[in-house]
């Protein structure tokens, strides 16, 4: 198989990870929790061999397009929290999945949103960077969005240390690693070769990490499904509404088509994985259902990014 047919076939690839992933978390659940140790390490690879394929000089223009980066924040900070706003006001006599709901989904994706828009045929380069801009304005709005959106349950103390964490061992380490990598490779054969090879592992890494985050998750998540259905409907109308708010966005500051997708990815892409450590830190009676309503919205995004990978491309043509 070729590089080029492993990129072709990698929906279905996707596809039966997902599967596998959740056949071997309900069959053997006591294995599978083990996984959770390689959830970051996982997107660590993950993101390396993403920013391997990436120019890394072009990377100063990404600030620089002011159009791309007020689409970005029209659509991240005022557009998806009113929606945000909207969607969970049914939740407010679940205050613990509420917390769950508004953690993720206040919080545009800084890591593997730029593997998904890389597939999905967006501007990764312009994703990757406005990540240090989303990073920043989600810690400085999401104690602000929480005190106006919990209300009377507002009782949540926020901890920029899981977001600076992640920032550091998904984005910065794998990204310098990525750039020595290509600097070797002038001049050194070895180096280049290992540039190449790694050229063959997004799609597998990718593969990898749905299988570690759903393997490791599913069992919590069927625990507690009862108590967690009335997240659900507000998940599956945020990954249909989403991707609108972003088009919305991107039409309104003209952008092209493969911006238009990059501002659409990181609209419906939520940082799941890095609010995960913020619900495990809240008050006991809380925590345990936080955490699986952080959970359940992971295991839909990821599904319905498989989705997007090939919708979105459609809907933003020009």
């Amino acid at each position: 198989m070729t590089r080029e047919q492993l990129e072709t076939h990698q929906i279905p690839i996707y596809f039966a990870a997902v599967l596998a992933a959740v056949a071997f978390g309900l069959m053997a659940s006591d294995s599978a929790r083990h996984l959770e140790a390689l959830v970051t390490p996982a997107i660590a690879v993950l993101m390396y061999a993403m920013f391997l394929q990436i120019p890394f000089l072009d990377l100063r223009h990404g600030l620089g397009n002011r159009r791309f980066m007020g689409a970005l924040l029209l659509a991240n900070f005022i557009l998806v929290p009113l929606l945000v706003w909207a969607i969970t006001r049914g939740l407010v006599e679940h205050p613990a999945i509420l917390v769950g709901a508004l953690l993720v989904l206040l919080t545009p994706c800084i890591d593997y949103v730029v593997v998904f828009t890389h597939i999905g045929k967006g501007d990764s380069r312009l994703t990757l960077a406005a990540t240090p801009v989303l990073l920043l304005v989600q810690l400085a709005l999401l104690p602000i969005y929480l005190a106006l959106m919990l209300g009377d349950s507002n009782n949540v103390a926020i901890s920029i240390t899981p977001f600076v964490e992640a920032f550091v061992l998904l984005i910065v380490l794998p990204m310098l690693l990525a750039v020595l990598t290509s600097l070797g490779a002038r001049r050194s054969r070895t180096v280049a070769a290992w540039n190449d090879a790694w050229a063959w592992l997004p799609v597998p890494a990718m593969a990898l990490v749905l299988v570690v985050v759903i393997a490791s998750q599913i069992a919590v998540v069927l625990r507690d499904f009862d108590r967690l259905l009335p997240v659900v409907p507000v998940y599956i109308g945020f990954m249909l509404l989403a991707p609108v708010l972003g088009f919305i966005a991107a039409r309104l500051l003209r952008l092209p088509a493969t911006e238009a997708r990059s501002v659409m990815f990181s609209a419906s892409t939520r940082n799941s994985l890095v609010v995960l450590p913020l619900a495990l830190a809240l008050p006991e009676h809380t925590r345990t259902l936080a955490a699986a309503a952080v959970i359940t919205q992971t295991l839909v995004e990821l599904v319905c990014e498989l989705v997007y990978v090939r919708a979105i491309p459609r809907l933003a043509r020009t």
